[in-house]
């Protein structure tokens, strides 16, 4: 029962499980309506006609929620409106009103320069980033939701079956219209920033569907409806934790596919009630009678749901407990887990040692204690290496991810100094066995990862050499013969890979393996059942001579190398290289497959590459004057934006490389930012 328990031990699973249950109750109580009503059009319409008022919430910085409220609430009363208007029909109205809020909104939010990711963070949503606040808004609306139904029942009832009854008993249904119009509203507004407008209206429609197939009374369809939305949350929140698929879309899908299923049980049944009885009048598309046997047809359709429910229950159950007594997956002491990655800056001034945390969520700057005499910085995704003459500093940032394969897991903590290490550390690389950041000298200084995980910095043997650990191993460049020497922790010899590598200059950590740079080419060394094999990788015609660093986005299998003015590409996936006729460069990176090869020149100008042409697609000064050798700019780039520090400006730019080198936002600080690095990622 693991698979089943398991990923509702994280926090944010959680959360969205209950976000997708309150959400379920919700939508049960103004879906029923929906269905009962065919308003199935509208519910769509209302869901996409919220996009105007979001886009400009969100252009002018304004409150999302607020913005989705307004715009929901124009839709409903111009609904409202045409439905008077006796030369168009209801549809034609909700659907000339559909294209057109929905026209409007993609109109601003193209303007916003970011229309792909609003688009879909609008459609499909996030829910497993619902925050505690979300819940308690669902919690809000849900009882506001169920307000609303009770009181007007009655109205609601007389006016899904007969609006002139409605009028003749005084419930007046022009009122009974726009009340049932609020509480649509209320549904679609309240929970479409925690589940996207796809969710939304799969619960809206799918789980009431299918609970009219189980009975006819308003409440039981409600009830029934709750309990499907719930199943299908529940379902799928496990396949897409197993699946890795996208978990809104997921759970709508499972509400579509529940269904279905019933509906096809519901009319098997009808065909062999039909058979067996025989006769005319009695298919599965005949008027049911109202009979014991018909009753007890339903009874069971609704015993089959409670069943089916069983396991939910069982489900949850089994959480609270495993919660309380179990913890995630990479669970550290002190940390909290989050929805999703906190990505932060750690940047060092040469001059005073000043050092400060800047949170690329929130924006809040964190000040450390200086470090004197700080020359260089590396990291390894979560500890910071601030790195002196004869010492480096270790800084725990409190942002980091623990990578299982099928599921990732992210965390935050509060940032803390752990101690020094002898000797200058240039580069640092760290895997879940051991850290080994490779000192100014060459050498290697291996530490153990997981007391240091705890807090404890336990300093362990200097190799004469730099050092990857990789699968549990080490594997150590020796300049002097040439070869890749694979050793385990306490430094014995466990294998030696051929092809050597001449020359050995930087190495680097990627999901396809190892790389080092050698002098007629790259070495990647992968590991399968604890067996490591070497294969080289020439560089482009006309390369000689190792490179000294590799520049990428952590984790990418591609990455890129600068030589003299051109740079070089290698991508591990396509096994080759290629050149990029650049001109001189001062930094360079790349994101990844797909992604444009970014540079920065000497004039402080940005430039991206076509990987695959070599052709410049954007440039953009950042810098506020040419680059200062003393201050070399740094240029880091993760899945989303690619970061440059302006030491002259006192601030770093943080640019939207997917379109077309834009400033999204720019970082003021008090220090010099001449050293940067970045974690959580």
């Amino acid at each position: 029962m693991d698979w089943l328990i398991a990923p509702f031990e994280v926090t944010f699973v959680q959360r969205a499980l209950w976000g997708g249950l309150l959400v379920s109750c919700l939508c049960a109580l103004a879906g029923t309506w929906v269905v009962v009503r065919g308003m199935a059009f509208l519910g769509e319409a209302m869901a996409h006609g919220m996009l105007p008022g979001i886009a400009v919430a969100a252009l002018l910085g304004g409150n999302l929620l607020l913005g989705a409220v307004v715009s929901a609430s124009a839709m409903a009363a111009g609904v409202s409106v045409l439905s008077r208007n006796r030369r168009l029909s209801t549809d034609t109205g909700i659907g000339l009103l559909f294209v057109g809020m929905l026209a409007i909104g993609v109109i601003l939010i193209s303007r916003s320069q970011s229309f792909a990711v609003d688009l879909t963070g609008f459609l499909f949503g996030d829910v497993l980033a619902t925050r505690p606040g979300d819940l308690l808004f669902l919690l809000s609306a849900v009882g506001i939701a169920l307000v609303i139904t009770v009181l007007g029942h009655r109205a609601f009832l007389a006016l899904a079956f007969d609006p002139r009854t409605a009028q003749t008993l005084g419930l007046r249904p022009r009122r009974a219209q726009i009340a049932l119009l609020a509480l649509l509203t209320l549904a679609i507004a309240a929970s479409f920033h925690v589940v996207g407008t796809l969710l939304v209206f799969g619960l809206l429609v799918a789980p009431p569907a299918a609970a009219t197939y189980c009975t006819h009374r308003i409440p039981r369809i409600m009830l029934l409806a709750a309990g499907f939305g719930g199943l299908a949350t529940v379902a799928g929140l496990l396949i897409s934790w197993h699946a890795r698929t996208a978990a809104g879309a997921t759970i709508a899908a499972t509400a579509v596919a529940i269904f279905f299923t019933v509906a096809t049980g519901a009319r098997l049944r009808a065909a062999l009630r039909g058979r067996s009885r025989g006769g005319p009048g009695t298919g599965p598309d005949s008027p049911r009678p109202r009979t014991g046997k018909y009753r007890a047809g339903r009874t069971a359709g609704v015993v089959t749901t409670a069943l089916l429910l069983v396991p939910v229950a069982a489900c949850g159950s089994a959480m609270s407990e495993t919660t309380t007594e179990s913890v995630p997956h990479g669970y550290i002491e002190g940390a909290e887990e989050s929805a999703g990655a906190r990505a932060q800056l750690v940047i060092a001034e040469r001059s005073s040692g000043g050092v400060r945390i800047l949170d690329l969520v929130t924006e809040e700057v964190l000040t450390q204690d200086p470090v004197p005499g700080v020359a260089h910085i590396a990291d390894d995704g979560r500890y910071a290496y601030l790195a002196a003459t004869e010492s480096t500093t270790i800084i725990d940032s409190g942002s980091w991810v623990v990578d299982h394969g099928d599921h990732v897991h992210y965390y935050r903590a509060q940032p803390r100094r752990l101690g020094t290490l002898p000797g200058s550390v240039r580069t640092a690389h760290s895997d879940t066995v051991l850290a080994a950041p490779v000192l100014g000298d060459g050498s290697t200084a291996l530490t153990d990862r997981a007391a240091l995980d705890e807090g404890t910095l336990t300093p362990g043997p200097v190799l004469g050499g730099a050092a990857l650990p990789y699968g549990g191993h080490l594997l150590v460049a020796d300049a002097g013969t040439g070869s890749i020497q694979v050793r385990d922790r306490e430094n014995a010899l466990i294998q030696t890979l051929e092809p050597p590598c001449a020359r050995p200059g930087g190495q680097t950590l990627t999901r396809r393996g190892a790389v080092f740079s050698c002098a007629d080419g790259a070495l990647v060394v992968r590991e399968r059942d604890h067996r490591f094999s070497a294969e080289k990788m020439p560089y482009p015609a006309g390369t000689t001579g190792s490179t000294a660093r590799f520049f990428h986005r952590r984790g990418s299998d591609v990455l890129v190398a600068v030589r003299d003015s051109r740079v070089l590409v290698l991508d591990l996936g396509h096994r080759s290289w290629r050149s990029i006729e650049t001109g001189p460069v001062t930094a360079a990176t790349t994101a990844g497959a797909g992604t444009d090869v970014l540079t920065l020149d000497p004039a402080g100008v940005l430039h991206s590459y076509d990987p695959e042409t070599g052709a410049e697609t954007a440039q953009r000064p950042v810098l506020s004057g040419p680059v200062d050798p003393a201050r070399p700019p740094v240029l880091l780039v993760d899945a989303e934006r690619a970061y440059v520090n302006d030491p002259a400006g006192r601030r770093v730019h943080e640019i939207d490389y997917a379109d077309g080198l834009r400033i999204a936002r720019t970082f003021d600080l008090e220090i010099t930012p001449d050293l940067m690095v970045e974690t959580g990622r």
